[in-house]
């Protein structure tokens, strides 16, 4: 099939997939692009929706093998952020018309965290007269945990499933029975049962990944009635056994990030045309690997960022990758700096809107 046609497709296979993601000349890759941000503007407008994010613990009872907050880091000097602050970025993101705030953190299951969540998000919600949508990524809990900080005031939860392999997957965690795909998908299950925006993704680029992997983890999206997509090219953090052997294996030069920042724009492209009316981050971690790597994901089809809002004392503590960006800015910087990258595509910032995903309204959800 010639390009053109494919890149108009209204229903895309595998192997379409698989063909867009292969593209390598300059021009048919830029014409993948163009045909992404056309559907973009087509399905979810030319309106760019913030998060803004507050990393509020390093904390971690998982111990995944390629990110840099695992709980056997002793190099990460822990923090939690107190309550107050919290709160204080929180209403900074409510009065800038950010809309809607994502609170992130290292994974716990215990009952404290749990009850500490619920009422932070109570908090939030009387701060902001309900005004500030809320999206959680504070990973694997029970149904019933779900359920009560959707009760509280969460209606988004993101969960990336880093990969659709189980194969893959078992190679970037400790095989130690806490750490199974099979939790990981059950999770985002009970999320749609309870009737939060779902939202997961990957990470690409990774070693021993293929381009089949990709597609299937576009695939994955779409079987899984996925409303949101977080993912980004893989970036090394060098104390970490997956970083480890990336470097030993000198996977991380020049060329080789190149190659992630453009296959993870890649990946945003086809799954906006595959996909349509989700909404799609153009993550930091196309920044890390490129200076304008978040314009280049909204140019390919994202209209989702997340300009961080910790507290900045506690930002360089927040490493899942090395070369974060936005670690010495504060958040009045990241703002005006946003704002600057989202007019040069030519979009505008929706503020003071939720900018939830059209896709989650369009469909009916298990």
């Amino acid at each position: 099939m010639d390009l053109p046609d494919l890149l108009h497709k209204k229903n895309y296979s595998r192997d379409d997939i698989i063909d867009l993601l292969s593209l390598t000349d300059a021009d048919d890759v830029q014409a993948l692009y163009d045909a992404a941000y056309a559907v973009k503007a087509a399905y979810v407008g030319r309106v760019v929706y913030y998060r803004g994010l507050i990393e509020f613990s390093n904390r971690c009872i998982k111990n995944c093998c390629y990110c840099g907050i695992r709980r056997d880091n002793r190099d990460v000097e822990r923090f939690d952020t107190d309550r107050d602050d919290i709160l204080a970025m929180a209403k900074w993101t409510y009065d800038n018309g950010y809309g809607s705030l994502t609170l992130q953190s290292g994974e716990r299951q215990d009952d404290e965290f749990i009850a500490y969540i619920e009422g932070l998000l109570r908090d939030i919600k009387k701060l902001s007269d309900g005004g500030l949508g809320i999206t959680l990524c504070v990973g694997e809990q029970t149904e019933d945990t779900y359920r009560r900080w959707f009760e509280a005031g969460a209606h988004r939860y993101l969960l990336r499933i880093e990969t659709s392999n189980p194969a893959l997957y078992a190679t970037l965690h400790p095989q130690d029975g806490h750490h199974q795909w099979s939790v990981r998908k059950e999770c985002l299950d009970m999320l749609h049962r309870l009737g939060y925006q779902v939202g997961t993704g990957d990470m690409i680029g990774l070693p021993g990944q293929t381009l089949e992997d990709l597609a299937d983890d576009i695939l994955f999206y779409r079987d899984m009635d996925i409303a949101m997509i977080g993912m980004g090219p893989y970036v090394v953090h060098h104390n970490t056994p997956v970083g480890k052997q990336f470097l030993a294996d000198d996977l991380d030069t020049d060329a080789g990030k190149l190659h992630r920042l453009h296959l993870g724009l890649k990946m945003i492209a086809v799954t906006r045309l595959v996909l349509k009316d989700v909404n799609i981050a153009s993550t930091t971690a196309l920044q890390a690997l490129h200076p304008f790597g978040r314009e280049l994901g909204l140019k390919a089809g994202a209209n989702i960022l997340m300009p961080i809002v910790t507290v900045p004392k506690f930002r360089s503590q927040y490493l899942l990758y090395d070369n974060k960006p936005c670690v010495d800015e504060v958040p009045a910087q990241c703002k005006d700096c946003l704002r600057a990258r989202v007019a040069s595509v030519g979009d505008t910032v929706g503020l003071g809107k939720w900018g939830d995903s059209p896709h989650f309204f369009h469909h009916t959800h298990p």
